[in-house]
């Protein structure tokens, strides 16, 4: 064991606290707030420049995209834990062993899911049975985005281990170049300004394709000239291969954290089914109230992200006691944070919603009583993110997943259609705080009285004693 701190990589497993999780967690907030209005900008761009078409035609390609990214996601994670941890024990040349192997089983994904979004676009968007209108559009979207998936997906590996290894400002900076990239090309190829070619809704997802390999290449460059501790040198080529006992640790482990966002995405499918059901007023309504919340959920996402990072690198190190106060000091945040951003919008609750909603109307009232019963439970469902992050670092994820199934599928769905038929469409919105409560509930109690201590991500990998 190398016994020595990593050069380099500053440890999480020093400084005070509460100072160390705000400034770990602040780049991964604009971060989220970054990508968010990118898709929106973007989105702005394809409908004005193309219509409504256009616009259903990069919905459909972005479903596929990100069942693809929930399942990276996880595995991203499980690369983060296991950076933190080894770094945490202070094995960095474990940790680069991590990073060798993810890099080889990163690669192979990356090729075999572009080769078949590049063959298999258009047999994909009829079995998502696409609008015909929109099918040779979203093919000729498609098959570029998938083209790029290597850059995705390296791009998502770098940042992960970056932030296991303690560092959330690099991957924001390059991630801002990519967002910057990305909403100056798409007018430029959509329409054809200057010395641009005019590609229509191929040239949005040419934009991207560019935006994404500069970004990648030009952060992995840095990385090397920087002399990042953790990069793979000549020396080290030998660690690119694929070592099964860190791959099976990344599938088993990352997989279950993937599928806790398919969870959710899926819950909310069946929650707008039933929302259709009331009219479009209360589809528009419903749809704009989720695109806000969408935005009180960040701080909890960044939290949760920084925690798990500061989590896994203490577990590591055994200290824990100091995971104790990281998970505590991160709840608190989130009550600050959010509850923050809960007050604003509630005291400017109709002024947010007229921003995409006529001001005068039955859409907009709507919007306001669904904001004022559900944004407030958006603290809790911070509280079960922020506790769900510390479980995971230790390795324990099948609760944590779980425990969304049963709160979003069990719960919340059933409440809210029960709500619907007993006491009509404005009690629906009561499901979300019920289903949020259980959620932070059952974590809590999970990690008060659970085993998860005694998890491990992996043979070897330090466990509470």
């Amino acid at each position: 064991m190398n016994s020595e701190k990593p050069q380099g990589g500053p440890l999480l497993t020093e400084g005070p606290i509460a100072k160390t999780l705000l400034i770990f967690s602040l780049p991964i907030l604009l971060g989220n707030v970054l990508q968010t209005l990118n898709g929106s900008i973007n989105a702005m761009w394809i409908g004005k420049f193309l219509g409504e078409t256009a616009l259903a035609a990069t919905s459909n390609a972005n479903i596929m995209m990100f069942l693809l990214i929930s399942a990276i996601f996880g595995i991203a994670m499980a690369a983060v834990i296991l950076v933190g941890q080894n770094l945490g024990a202070r094995r960095p040349d474990e940790a680069k062993r991590v990073v060798g192997a993810s890099t080889v089983f990163f690669a192979i994904l990356a090729c075999i899911v572009g080769i078949i979004g590049v063959v298999f676009s258009p047999a994909i968007l009829a079995w998502m049975n696409t609008p015909a209108d929109a099918k040779e559009m979203a093919d000729a979207y498609t098959r570029i985005i998938f083209a790029g998936i290597p850059f995705i997906f390296g791009f998502n590996l770098v940042m992960a281990v970056l932030r296991g290894s303690g560092d959330a400002k690099t991957p924001f900076y390059f991630l801002l170049l990519s967002v910057v990239l990305d909403i100056i090309l798409n007018p430029l190829l959509i329409k054809g300004y200057g010395p641009f070619p005019e590609m229509g809704i191929s040239g949005s997802a040419v934009a991207s394709f560019i935006a994404n390999l500069l970004s990648f290449v030009l952060l992995i460059w840095y990385l090397y000239w920087k002399r990042y501790f953790l990069r793979i040198t000549r020396d080290d080529l030998h660690l690119l291969r694929l070592d099964w006992a860190i791959l099976r640790s990344l599938i088993q482990k990352g997989l279950p954290m993937g599928l806790n966002m398919i969870v959710v995405s899926v819950s909310n499918l069946i929650l707008i089914s039933l929302v259709n059901s009331y009219g479009s007023e209360a589809s528009a309504a419903f749809g704009i109230a989720n695109q806000i919340s969408s935005y009180v959920q960040m701080p909890a996402m960044a939290i949760g992200g920084a925690v798990t990072s500061m989590a896994a690198q203490n577990i590591g190190a055994g200290n824990w006691s100091r995971v104790n106060r990281i998970t505590w000091t991160g709840v608190g945040f989130n009550v600050v944070l959010t509850g923050l951003l809960v007050v604003i919008l509630h005291w400017f609750n109709r002024e947010a919603l007229a921003l995409f909603l006529p001001s005068t109307g039955k859409a907009i009232d709507i919007g306001v009583h669904i904001n004022n019963v559900t944004l407030w439970s958006f603290i809790l469902f911070g509280v079960f993110t922020v506790v769900a992050g510390v479980v995971r670092s230790a390795g324990s994820v099948m609760v944590p997943l779980a425990v969304s199934f049963i709160a979003l599928l069990v719960i919340r769905n059933p409440a809210a259609s029960f709500f619907s038929s007993h006491y009509g469409f404005d009690a629906i919105w009561w499901s979300f705080p019920i289903g949020f409560a259980v959620a932070a509930l059952l974590n809590l109690l999970y990690y008060r009285f659970g085993n998860w201590r005694n998890a491990k991500m992996m043979a070897g990998s330090p466990s509470r004693a």
